[in-house]
């Protein structure tokens, strides 16, 4: 585990900051879907009361359970759970949804939401080649330089490799199932998608 000033990085990590300012002001519940062992759902208990963190991967959830804090983890899978509909502020989702069906998920994330509540994923997607090719390339590099600077800490879940899915294709379902919602392909190999629910 490679470490930079005690503070941990990683491509999914790099983009932990987009999903904390998406957070709604007077959010009160949020999610985390895919929480692994934790990092991100802490970082949103540092604004949200109440924060669930959700993974199917026994030994993360084990590890988010070892550090302190009020954090409900729950080892189970967040399209079968018996959540209650529209019942979370923030329902929240790094590099996970590539390991179910999108539009599957895409679908339970937005149930989940109150009126007025945000949806904020940061997820992997498939390069269409070769015309991703020089997009790809720049952001290897720009991944050598930030490893370079700041270590790279290797995350305990599973990981899934190719992505299932392209970048059309999941700009296309966050078009069609979150209408209005933002969605943005970043340097580091990753996309965005911000979604507020409508009020009514």
């Amino acid at each position: 585990m490679a470490v930079n000033n005690g503070k941990r990085w990683n491509h999914n990590i790099h983009y932990h900051p987009q999903i904390l300012r998406a957070v709604p002001a007077g959010a009160r519940r949020a999610l985390d879907v895919g929480c692994g062992e934790g990092m991100l759902a802490r970082g949103l208990r540092r604004a949200v009361p109440h924060v669930t963190g959700i993974d199917l991967h026994a030994p993360s959830v084990e590890q988010a359970r070892e550090h302190p804090g009020d954090v409900e983890y729950i080892v189970g899978d967040f399209l079968t759970h018996p959540f209650e509909p529209a019942s979370f502020d923030v329902v929240a989702s790094v590099a996970t949804l590539h390991h179910m069906d999108a539009a599957a998920g895409l679908s339970r994330m937005r149930e989940l939401l109150r009126p007025g509540g945000v949806l904020a994923i940061v997820g992997l997607a498939r390069s269409v080649m070769p015309r991703d090719l020089p997009r790809d390339l720049a952001g290897v590099m720009a991944g050598t330089f930030h490893r370079a600077a700041k270590g790279n800490w290797e995350h305990p879940s599973p990981m899934v490799w190719p992505p299932p899915v392209t970048y059309p294709q999941m700009r296309a379902l966050a078009a069609e199932l979150l209408p209005g919602s933002r969605f943005r392909r970043h340097l580091l190999l990753r996309y965005s998608i911000i979604w507020r629910r409508p009020p009514h």
